[in-house]
């Protein structure tokens, strides 16, 4: 009687491929994995209207932008029978964190704050803060760098934000 030893050698490429693919979704799944930005938005939250004091500012725009690629219908106009996303302040603040030896400003830390309302059909709005905090360093001999590194801070910031107010979204409890 022959005997055959098993070993990774007489599964073929294709079915090792194979288990070693089901393993790891398995497991993905298993932790909460999650793909960055794909949110499971509750149904009474899939058709909704966007408010915000500037229509036009990037903030706004990003949040669009995020809530179409969740699957969410925005509506032109507020209604009684539709959820209302309203964003009602963003901001931006410098905290000095450091200073060189002759008193200048060597590091500041900037906080963009974001105050948005979510109110669902025949419900009070609920409130909520979304805040994003990075550091920056600042040097005075390269002032025109510093500028341009602001402004990209600024809007890795605001994505930031638009994410985690799409994500606060998929995170309501709806009774």
């Amino acid at each position: 009687m022959l005997k055959k030893n098993l070993s990774f050698n007489s599964f073929s490429p294709k079915a090792l491929g194979s288990v070693l693919l089901a393993l790891v979704i398995l497991t993905s799944a298993g932790c909460g994995f999650q793909l960055q930005r794909s949110y499971q938005i509750p149904p009474q939250l899939t058709t909704l209207h966007l408010s915000s004091q500037d229509e036009y500012s990037e903030l706004t725009r990003l949040v669009r932008e995020r809530l179409r690629l969740s699957n969410v219908n925005l509506v032109d106009s507020a209604s009684k029978d539709v959820a209302d996303l309203r964003l009602i302040r963003d901001s931006l603040e410098r905290a000095t964190l450091s200073l060189y030896p002759t008193g200048n400003v060597a590091e500041y830390e900037l906080i963009y704050q974001v105050e948005f309302a979510v109110a669902l059909p025949d419900s009070d709005p609920g409130f909520y803060n979304v805040e994003i905090r990075r550091d920056y360093l600042d040097d005075p001999r390269t002032a025109l760098a510093k500028s341009r590194e602001m402004d990209l801070l600024t809007k890795e910031m605001r994505i930031q934000a638009a994410d985690r107010i799409v994500q606060t979204l998929s995170s309501i409890e709806v009774k």
